[in-house]
C-alpha cells in the first residue's frame, strides 16, 4: 500500500511538471508568434541638406550630420536607435534620461523647461521633447567623460512600432538645431511600419 501511494505521488508530481513545462513551452511558443507577426520595417526619408554618415554601432539603424549653421563651431548629429522588441525602455524613460542630459545655466529645472508632446504620425505613437541648456550627456556609454557643451538643443523622440521602439536623438549647438527645425519635422513626419 506504501509503495503504490509513493508511486501515485511520484505520477503526478511527474504529471504536474509536465503540464507546467508544456505551457511554458506554449507561452513561449506564443509570444514568439506575436513577434513574428510583426513582420515590416520602420522607414524614413532624410532631408535635403543631411549628410549620411555610416553607424558607428549596431544599434544605430542610421546617423547623420546635419551641417552647422554660421557662426556655429559644430555640426549637429541625428541619431535613430533600435535596441530590440523590447530593449530600450518605456518612452517617458527616455524623455526623463534625455531632459537629464540638459543642465540650465540658471540652475533651474530642465524638467520645467522641456517641451513634450505625444502625436500620431502615419498610425505610429510619437513622443517627443525639446529643451535647451548646457549638453552634458556621456560622450560615449561607459567612457565616463561628458560633454559639457553650453547653448545646445536636444530634439528627441520615441517612435512605438509593432517591432519596438525606436529613438531619435537630435543633438547640437542651438542656433544649428533652429536652422534645421522643419526639416526635423518633416523627417519625423516621414517615419511609416509598413
Amino acid at each position: 500500500m506504501k509503495q503504490t501511494a509513493v508511486a501515485l505521488v511520484i505520477v503526478l508530481a511527474t504529471s504536474v511538471v509536465n503540464n507546467a513545462c508544456s505551457r511554458s513551452t506554449a507561452v513561449a511558443s506564443n509570444s514568439a508568434a506575436q513577434n513574428q507577426t510583426a513582420s515590416g520595417e520602420l522607414h524614413s526619408k532624410a532631408p535635403d541638406g543631411w549628410v549620411t554618415e555610416k553607424a558607428s554601432s549596431s544599434m544605430r539603424v542610421a546617423q547623420y550630420k546635419l551641417p552647422k549653421a554660421e557662426g556655429d563651431k559644430e555640426d549637429a548629429s541625428l541619431v535613430l536607435y533600435y535596441f530590440g522588441a523590447t530593449q530600450g525602455g518605456t518612452a517617458q524613460a527616455n524623455i526623463d534620461r534625455w531632459i537629464s542630459q540638459m543642465e540650465q545655466p540658471d540652475g533651474s529645472s530642465s524638467k520645467d523647461k522641456a517641451k513634450s508632446e505625444s502625436v500620431t504620425i502615419n498610425g505610429l505613437k510619437v513622443t517627443t521633447v525639446d529643451v535647451s541648456g548646457t549638453y552634458t550627456a556621456e560622450m560615449a556609454p561607459g567612457s565616463g567623460t561628458f560633454h559639457n557643451d553650453a547653448n545646445y538643443r536636444l530634439r528627441a523622440a520615441v517612435i512605438e512600432t509593432p517591432k519596438g521602439n525606436y529613438f531619435v536623438k537630435l543633438a547640437g549647438p542651438a542656433k544649428t538645431i533652429a536652422r534645421w527645425d522643419q526639416s526635423y519635422l518633416d523627417y519625423l513626419k516621414s517615419f511609416e511600419f509598413k
